[in-house]
């Protein structure tokens, strides 16, 4: 008998159970896949993206060879798009990653040592998440100039509260734990049981906080661009595109309509992201 033949009999087998991934996490993936790929090659693809052409100022969609049409600048809206998702995306996952190493190191402290240490950095936290983050990155910029990595820096130090609260809650579940005790009575150091023990545990909250920081990061940075703060004119970003198409909103309205579309679509989907491995996770520990 042929294979052809045995695999539906295979299939239908009971007790056989063939699982599939949930299609909005396949369409999250493979819109992740594409931003990746933007991120590696856009700037192979379309080398002189930011090249000005003034003689194909503000062309229409549809222009021969441009199909989303051109800015004032004359630059073709899909190659600026796509070699804009390099400084656009790489900034908040440096942002996510810092804020999580910091947070996770300073919330694993507080949630298990507690007293006197967590008094005093959740004073610090609650002081970090009283700054208005639009106006604090507006000072940096005028103290520091509107440089990519100070604006970096700065959503790192602003993030970071929320890392610390979230670790802190995970630990402070998590210690009351038999296998917390049972680590202490064999007398293991404290950073053994926090950075071995703990921090496997927190794991699923830890990958799961990341992702939604990443998304909030993108929508952050592309604010603060849109501001003026964190890239200079004419450089290839989503976030400085929307400012720079606002001036021929009437005459190409796909020059803003692009690069918005993009940061909600990927926004979205690292949100929806989390949401389906935060659900994988529910299900893995169900009885």
């Amino acid at each position: 008998m042929s294979a052809d033949l045995l695999t539906p009999a295979i299939a239908a087998a009971p007790g056989v159970r063939v699982r599939r991934r949930p299609v909005t996490l396949v369409a999250c993936l493979a819109i992740l896949g594409a931003a990746l790929f933007a991120v590696l090659f856009g700037h192979l693809l379309f080398p002189n993206a930011t090249q000005v052409n003034v003689l194909a100022s503000q062309l229409p969609p549809g222009s021969p060879g441009h199909l989303l049409g051109t800015d004032q600048l004359g630059r073709d809206i899909v190659a600026l798009s796509v070699a804009g998702a390099a400084s656009t995306l790489i900034g908040p996952l440096v942002v996510a990653g810092g804020s999580m190493l910091v947070g996770t190191f300073f919330g694993l402290l507080a949630g298990f040592r507690q007293g006197k240490t967590d008094f005093l950095l959740s004073r610090v936290t609650d002081l970090l998440l009283a700054l208005p983050v639009v106006l604090l990155g507006l000072v940096v910029a005028g103290i520091f100039g509107a440089s990519y990595w100070w604006t970096t820096v700065l959503l790192i130090v602003v993030f970071t509260p929320y890392d610390i609260r979230i670790v802190r809650s995970g630990v402070i579940e998590q210690v009351t734990k038999p296998y917390v005790e049972a680590a202490r009575m064999l007398r293991l150091s404290s950073w053994r049981i926090m950075f071995r023990h703990l921090l496997v545990n927190l794991w699923p909250l830890e990958r799961t906080n990341f992702l939604l920081n990443y998304a909030n990061a993108i929508i952050a940075m592309s604010a603060l661009s849109f501001l003026g703060v964190g890239v200079q004119e004419g450089t290839a970003n989503w976030g400085r595109q929307l400012i720079d198409g606002e001036q021929i909103l009437f005459s190409n309205p796909a020059a803003s309509i692009a690069p918005a579309v993009l940061i909600i679509v990927v926004a979205c989907a690292v949100n929806l992201l989390a949401d389906a491995l935060n659900a994988d996770d529910r299900k893995a520990v169900r009885p």
